[in-house]
């Protein structure tokens, strides 16, 4: 038995006992047929990043199952990794060299991914060593990078068994496009910001006759693109226009259709809408819907092309501001009014996204999306909280199909080869040339490299060796549950299922638990530009990880957002504390002759099995509530019994027999402690890792580190209804005592003898079993019981129980003279306030001024000082009548 030093600070022993899980291997998974496995795959952080109160949150609830699951006996495998984020590790790169003076179109592809290479082994290792300052358990030799060999041929072998099902095509459709990273982006990768703007209003001149038709536009640029105006087919306004022809001012010479289609909404503007459909998703389906063909007037920078006559050259906002000027010139300018609306930017460079018809690379997605909307509805993936099913559903059932390539050079390649002599395109994982069917012909490598989400959805199995038929494969796969935000569910969420189903035939994994975002203490979202963020890393160093750990889990529910605040973590560090010392206190009191918690069951009293009993009900708590995913609940049960139960009661309960002479009672009661003790830090260690580790060890005779003991089992024969309560009736009798004490301000270094009246022969009783806790902890002389109504005394303080009264001699505790001085100071304290919020609330300038929030302020000031000069008032009757 090694002993704690004398005041908790994690900085003694968190990276030694994380080095010591570590050197153990004790995270270590191992196919073994003798256990049943229990698999999670951690959302792989990009190698761009570094650790945020999302990942410790999310890191953290995994932390939580693992290592619950690996003590209750399951083969545990928790996969890590990092994604290479083909976008924003580009963008850094690229920023890099552009420090150095250098475009990375100046050194080439092979150079420019040297030194990606570069960056990425440079920087891509931080949040890994971050996640394991938090004390995560995962499996570091398995750790997994997207552009590893074995997932990159995951990732082609996918990619060609799509094409040649013919759910992979090349054609021309609207995307997303970034006119700063010059890519198309994935819709996961637009971040869509509340803008104000302006609706602009134009009047397009008939072809054939006078007059013209009014359009409403957000977008000005993109009218040298317009193909035709659409309205209603319902509306009356323009039933005798449709087919009629209509210029458009700034065109010269340009003549387009009015057409009928029921995507117009009437009361949108005027109810008459321009169709551009190369520069709008919705444009693009009227467009294909009336074969209006397409017209490109913009380039990748953002810059209007020679289709966009006298404006070509211009960049796009130059572009809008030109035609808007040249609109008025012409006299078809109206004006424009107020707009509020979300508008897409670039997630990485914050760029206003660009609609932009593209020949790129697509998977369809009706037949992929099909099956994974029949396994949610059959109940075979839930979805956790429920209501995220929704979206589930929404998207799939409105899923159009996904752009997957990408122009940068980070990232899968794809797989695709064009011929240098005529249109031949090869799909294949090496250089076609010279190969059979393609003698003497060269082929070029497309240029584009895949969207990271076609790597990360083939994360769950393609990091355990698919497409090879590996033991690891075959042993965990399909993973229990998947743990992440609720913010990616349509983006990575839905492509995992749908990618798992069509290449294994099964769901990558059963449940999916949606944490939510971790904001800051007055609800924001953590930003740079806010300067509100919180550095995980900062937490650790000043409070420990336990004590961040236990806050994130104890304010989380699934899919909710959670607010933080330091004083949360000061305060769960303060309880680590308390459960060192509680530790420390126990191995004071136990003399070298214990070697185990076996106690003697025959020699138990009833406080014994009071917390023996609580205890059997708390392990059954915890263990259903981590089963359902109720991790904050499970945190919340496990701090109240080590507080409460364990620390503030049982303790102080048992201390008498501590400092008695009988060594036979005290080594039975230090042996209930560590029995207790035992089992308060296994339930505790999923969430607080270190600390419990560090106690384990000190314990005597560990064999084994806690975090391959075994989890605790709820046992029937320790469950004692009838000393549970009684010991809970004499707690509230003490509660009740020290309540009434501290009403009438008595200071705890005054006891008086306890009066206990009671005809009830159980709660007689239980009195005369625990007299000796009501004499130690109610601040008693002496404790008489009795049911002789005579003993009763309308000048005692009087507290009432269920059954029982007890009284204790008031003369004895108050100096009623001291105490009326300080009630009658009290009582003219409240009265001012009370005046002065009346006052304030009778005051009309007040009152007509004040924000709602601060008149309410007062009129609670009011309700609070009431009541208070009613209760001082009743305890000074109370006192003069004793004088």
């Amino acid at each position: 038995m090694k002993e704690l030093n004398k005041t908790y600070d994690p900085k003694d022993f968190e990276e030694k006992i994380y080095d010591y899980w570590m050197e153990n291997n004790y995270f270590r998974a191992e196919v073994d047929e003798n256990k049943k496995p229990y698999s999670i795959v951690m959302p792989p952080p990009n190698v761009t990043g570094n650790l945020h109160m999302g990942h410790a949150l999310n890191n953290t609830i995994q932390d939580v199952l693992i290592r619950t699951k690996r003590m209750q006996g399951y083969s545990t495998l928790w996969i890590p990794g990092t994604d290479h984020a083909s976008i924003s590790t580009e963008a850094k790169v690229v920023e890099k060299l552009r420090s150095e003076g250098i475009n990375k179109e100046d050194i080439g592809r092979e150079k420019f991914l040297e030194r990606a290479w570069e960056w990425t082994r440079e920087y891509g290792g931080n949040i890994v060593n971050q996640l394991k300052k938090l004390g995560i358990s995962c499996d570091w030799s398995r750790q997994s990078f997207t552009l590893d060999d074995n997932l990159s041929h995951a990732v082609e072998e996918v990619f060609i068994e799509l094409y040649e099902k013919g759910l992979i095509y090349r054609g021309n459709r609207i995307i997303n496009w970034c006119p700063s990273c010059e890519t198309s982006i994935s819709d996961a990768e637009v971040e869509h910001i509340e803008t104000d703007s302006n609706i602009w209003y134009f009047k397009y001149p008939f072809a054939n006759r006078e007059g013209g038709i009014e359009i409403a536009t957000t977008r000005p640029e993109t009218i040298p693109g317009d193909l035709a105006i659409a309205v209603n087919p319902k509306d009356e306004r323009y039933t005798d226009l449709i087919g009629e022809y209509v210029m458009i001012p700034v065109m010269e010479n340009k003549k387009i259709p009015i057409i009928a289609d029921e995507y117009v909404e009437m009361d949108f503007g005027s109810g008459a809408v321009k169709i551009t459909p190369s520069h709008d998703p919705n444009d693009f389906e009227v467009g294909a819907r009336h074969d209006l063909g397409q017209l490109v007037i913009m380039d990748g920078k953002g810059y209007l092309n020679e289709n966009a006559g006298a404006y070509a050259g211009m960049e796009r906002y130059e572009a809008r501001e030109k035609i808007i000027e040249d609109f008025e010139k012409l006299g078809f300018y109206i004006g424009k009014k107020h707009h509020h609306n979300a508008v897409g930017h670039c997630e990485r460079c914050k760029t206003v996204i660009e609609p932009l018809i593209s020949k790129q690379w697509f998977v369809k997605m009706e037949p992929l999306a099909k099956p994974a909307l029949e396994e949610y509805r059959k109940g075979n993936l839930n979805i956790i909280p429920e209501r995220f099913g929704k979206i589930y559903e929404n998207w799939l059932e409105n899923i159009r199909d996904w752009n997957i390539s990408r122009q940068l050079w980070w990232g899968h390649r794809l797989p695709v080869w064009y011929s240098d002599s005529d249109d031949e395109i090869v799909i294949s994982r090496e250089d076609p040339s010279n190969t059979k069917g393609h003698e003497n012909k060269t082929y070029t490598q497309d240029q584009d490299t895949l969207d990271t989400w076609f790597s990360s959805a083939l994360w769950p199995f393609s990091t355990m060796g698919w497409p090879e038929d590996t033991p690891e494969y075959n042993y965990f796969y399909p993973t229990n549950v998947l743990v992440t935000g609720y913010d990616i569910i349509f983006f990575w969420v839905i492509r995992m299922v749908f990618s798992a189903l069509e290449q294994t035939g099964k769901l990558p994994f059963k449940d999916v638990l949606l944490n939510g975002l971790v904001r800051d203490s007055q609800g924001r979202k953590m930003s740079k530009s806010l300067g509100n963020g919180i550095d995980p890393l900062d937490i650790i160093r000043d409070y420990g990880a336990d004590a961040l750990r236990f806050t994130l889990v104890t304010g989380n529910t699934p899919g909710n957002d959670m607010r933080f605040y330091t004083k949360r973590v000061e305060a769960n560090r303060n309880f680590a504390n308390k459960l060192w010392n509680a530790t420390r206190f126990l191995m004071m009191n136990m003399s070298d002759e214990i070697e185990d918690s076996k106690f003697d069951l025959e020699k138990l009293r009833y406080e014994d099995k009071w917390i023996i009993s609580k205890l059997q009900k708390v392990i059954r708590k915890i263990t259903d509530k981590i089963e359902k995913y109720e991790i904050g609940l499970a945190a919340s049960d496990i701090y109240d019994f080590i507080w409460s139960d364990f620390c503030d009661w049982y303790i102080e309960i048992v201390k008498p027999v501590l400092y008695s002479e009988d060594v036979c009672e005290k080594t039975n009661t230090v042996k209930v402690l560590l029995y207790v003790l035992e089992n308060i830090l296994k339930l505790l260690h999923p969430f607080m890792p270190y600390i419990t580790e560090e106690i384990w060890q000190a314990l005597p005779n560990r064999e084994d580190a806690l975090i391959v003991s075994r989890w605790p089992e709820y046992n029937e024969k320790f469950v004692f209804e009838e000393e549970e309560a009684a010991t809970e009736y004499i707690e509230n009798a003490i509660r009740e005592i020290r309540n009434a004490r501290s009403e009438m301000n008595i200071e705890n270094s005054k006891k008086s003898n306890t009066i206990v009246y009671t005809k009830d022969d159980e709660v007689k009783k239980i009195f005369e079993e625990m007299k000796g806790i009501l004499l130690n902890l109610g601040y008693s002389n002496s404790v008489e019981i009795t049911d002789d109504e005579g003993r009763k005394n309308s000048e005692n303080i009087a507290i009432v129980l269920d059954k029982a009264e007890i009284q204790l001699p008031l003369k004895e505790l108050v100096d009623f003279e001291k105490e009326l001085k300080r009630l009658q100071k009290d009582k003219k304290e409240a009265e001012a306030e009370l005046k002065r919020a009346k006052g304030k609330l009778s005051n009309e300038g007040f009152v007509s001024k004040a924000p709602e929030k601060l008149i309410e302020e007062e009129k609670e000031k009011v309700t609070k000082y009431e009541e208070i000069l009613k209760t001082v008032e009743a305890q000074i009757a109370k006192v003069e009548k004793n004088l």
